[in-house]
């Protein structure tokens, strides 16, 4: 009758304004009902107030789980749909809801990490390789929040992991025994999140059905084959097999890399590698010719001897160092100074001397040559990392290293706009000291640096031409505090914009901005760390998780000193580079701090940014995504540490095998491999152990947990 009365309404002069008053109550009634019966709307009003009630995480850099972003499932979107239609939300305290409803609200948590597109399945919480920059302000801000989505979700599930390791004891009878300390609560609620967590997994990780058979590698570097480093084209003559970049081979590589044609020995024992190693394990044709011009490596029979005090600075290292400190009295190597970048690896000496007085030294070999002395260091038993340096970023965070040092240095920082001095900048820590030592300065290049170093607001702090060893040492401070960059008369370079995050490094390109210098307690990098040793077991403020930390530590504590040092069968005397593959918070570097040894904490780009806090506590590491090769030369470690790295892929490698292969590749003959993951995943990874020739030493499993320790062979195919 109403719509009736309308039509009659209409037909009369004045109808107009009663057809348009139908027509919009019309229109909104459709969109009532659009909203209230519409599931997208619902959907995405739940994603983004749930971003409102995320806090930022502890360091500025922040993770993703690519892996996890294709399979959304249906179940969590009927239970975003109930939670939302119950008007629950995260307004209710999880005190006041029954047990069964905390489930279903960490369920619900879990399955809003899912809001990620499937285009941006390589990305990470160090960036996305792309080469299209992120278009609008909008766009950034909400990958921001999904980044902390990740990152508390991260978290989590790294407790699950960390609740079930198996920790094995060994009494005087040598039996293996568990000791898992659980909590009943927690295994409980992480019992919820595996089960909702197994139905985002595609497949096994390992292919149960798969042989192996194996071949060497047929690469123009032979014996010293880096994988993403190296070029490999097929015929013609390629003038240099390096890459000015990280470049990884399209299929993933599936060989074993040779031994040196002169034959492999077990490396020496340190500390008597400190002062010679076997020729033949690191023989290369340009290392002949280097070594008859330099005095600090002389061959010696079968041996590269490296004579004490010798250095390629006249006067010996220790001359050097010690004017580095009468110039700078601040400086003091050991106790203010403990992590040091080594840039260029000319001169191994350094990182020697400076282990002599407690200073923890990375060398960064520069794949821009072939005298390959990187191989040399860490043949010694020093830090070394093998990186080409050019348009992208280092692997490292931002403020960690107390200084840097570039002996020798002939590289071009005034070049392109200062890239590299930026990116130098954002490594080193606000106070922190840039050391480099030029033979010959050139009158261009030296206006060049000086006008750069003032543009970014870096104090020159000495300038000393030494007489005993004819070289021209500037010491340089980088500023504590950003009032200085406000007073600069050219904003050249311009400070970086607030969303530039200085953490995220994989594959991103350096930028030609300053970043900030963090002023708040809660960020890292904003006060220098306590002397050495107390900064190991000290805290900032920035790090709030202190007691995970501290629990980290004692976990692994206990492992080492109960099963690790002698449980295990390994010589202890034998090992000195180690490397963790999935460090959380530089545990087991800590727990093996006793031992002669050092350790390369690696947190892989999918996993939390822990990194901060491990260079906070005067250790060293570097991000790394395991899909890809590794930085560094063949037989290069003596033992590898893999705590439930491969059930923390869950398939984000095309092959998971190839990850064992790169184990293979980094670890020496003779050297160990300590695997802790779920008994499904072990089973697999040693068949494929076993078919290297590789000697299982103990395997243990209890609880779908177990432990996997393994010996490398000489064997090769």
């Amino acid at each position: 009758m109403a719509i009736a009365r309308l039509v009659r309404q209409a037909k009369r002069p004045h109808g107009l304004w009663v057809k348009m008053t139908a027509v919009t109550m019309l229109g909104l009634c459709f969109i009532f009902v659009w909203a209230v019966f519409s599931p997208s709307s619902s959907s995405v009003t739940s994603q983004r107030e749930s971003f409102e009630d995320i806090a930022e995480p502890v360091s500025s850099s922040s993770s993703h789980k690519p892996q996890r972003l294709k399979d959304k499932s249906k179940k969590g979107g009927e239970r975003e749909k109930k939670r939302n239609s119950n008007g629950n939300g995260s307004s209710h305290s999880s005190a006041t809801r029954p047990h069964s409803e905390q489930h279903r609200g960490k369920d619900n948590k879990k399955e809003k990490k899912h809001v990620h597109k499937e285009d941006k399945e390589k990305g990470n919480h160090q960036g996305v390789e792309d080469p299209q920059p992120l278009h609008g302000q909008e766009e950034k801000e909400k990958g921001e929040a999904e980044e902390e989505v990740e990152a508390k979700g991260e978290g989590e599930e790294e407790r699950v992991d960390r609740e079930n390791e198996v920790d094995v004891d060994v009494d005087a009878g040598n039996d293996l025994a568990e000791s898992v300390d659980q909590d009943s609560e927690m295994v409980e609620d992480d019992e919820e999140v595996r089960k909702t967590s197994k139905a985002k997994v595609k497949g096994p990780l390992f292919n149960p059905n798969a042989s192996y058979s194996w071949k060497l590698c047929n690469s123009r570097s032979k014996h010293n084959y880096i994988p993403c480093i190296d070029i490999e084209v097929g015929g013609g003559k390629v003038p240099s097999y390096r890459h000015t970049e990280r470049s990884c081979p399209r299929t993933p590589v599936m060989c074993l890399v040779p031994l040196p044609h002169e034959g492999y020995e077990f490396p020496l024992p340190w500390p008597e590698s400190k002062l010679k190693i076997l020729y033949k394990n690191v023989a290369h044709p340009k290392l002949a010719a280097y070594i008859k011009r330099h005095i600090w490596l002389m061959e010696s029979g079968e041996y590269l001897t490296f004579p004490q005090n010798q250095s390629e600075f006249k006067g010996g290292i220790h001359h050097y160092l010690e004017s580095i400190e009468d110039m700078v009295p601040d400086i003091e190597w050991g106790k203010n100074i403990r992590v040091v970048l080594d840039i260029g690896c000319t001169d191994s000496s350094f990182a020697a001397a400076l282990l002599d007085k407690e200073v923890l030294t990375l060398t960064l070999g520069l794949k821009n040559d072939l005298v390959d002395l990187a191989q040399v260091a860490l043949e010694r038993g020093f830090p070394a990392l093998v990186s080409p340096f050019s348009r992208r970023r280092l692997p490292f965070p931002s403020q960690v290293f107390d200084a840097i040092h570039c002996g020798g240095c002939s590289i071009p920082w005034h070049s392109n706009g200062g890239k590299l001095l930026l990116e130098m900048n954002r490594i080193l820590r606000p106070g922190g000291y840039f050391i480099m030592s030029t033979k010959h300065d050139s009158i261009e290049e030296e206006e060049a640096m000086t006008t750069l170093t003032a543009s970014i607001c870096w104090n020159v702090l000495a300038h000393k031409s030494d007489d005993v060893g004819e070289v021209g040492v500037k010491i340089y401070q980088k500023p504590e505090g950003n009032d200085i960059y406000e007073l600069r008369r050219k904003k050249i370079p311009p400070l970086c914009k607030e969303n530039e995050n200085p953490d995220a490094v994989w594959h991103i390109p350096i930028q030609t901005c300053l970043h900030t210098i963090p002023s708040g307690i809660e960020q890292h990098g904003a006060e220098w760390p306590e002397e050495w040793p107390k900064r190991l077991e000290s805290y900032p403020e920035w790090v709030n998780n202190k007691e995970k930390v501290v629990a980290d530590t004692n976990h692994w504590n206990a492992i080492v000193n109960k099963s690790y040092i002698n449980g295990l069968g390994i010589n202890w005397t034998s090992i000195r580079n180690v490397m963790d593959m999935k460090s959380i918070y530089g545990g087991l570097a800590v727990a093996l701090s006793q031992q002669k040894v050092w350790v390369m904490n690696v947190v892989p780009v999918h996993a939390p940014d822990t990194l901060p806090i491990i260079f906070e506590r005067g250790l060293i590491g570097i991000y790394h995504d395991w899909c890809e090769s590794f930085g560094t030369y063949p037989r290069t470690y003596d033992l590898i540490h893999a705590d439930h790295l491969f059930s923390r892929l869950k398939n984000r490698c095309k092959q998971p095998v190839t990850i064992v292969v790169e184990m293979d590749r980094i670890l020496r003959p003779g050297g160990w491999t300590i695997i802790r993951d779920k008994a499904e995943i072990l089973n697999p990874v040693e068949e494929i152990l076993r078919s290297m020739q590789w000697e299982i030493r103990m395997t243990f499993a209890q609880d779908k947990e177990g432990i996997l320790c393994a010996q490398k062979t000489m064997w090769r195919p």
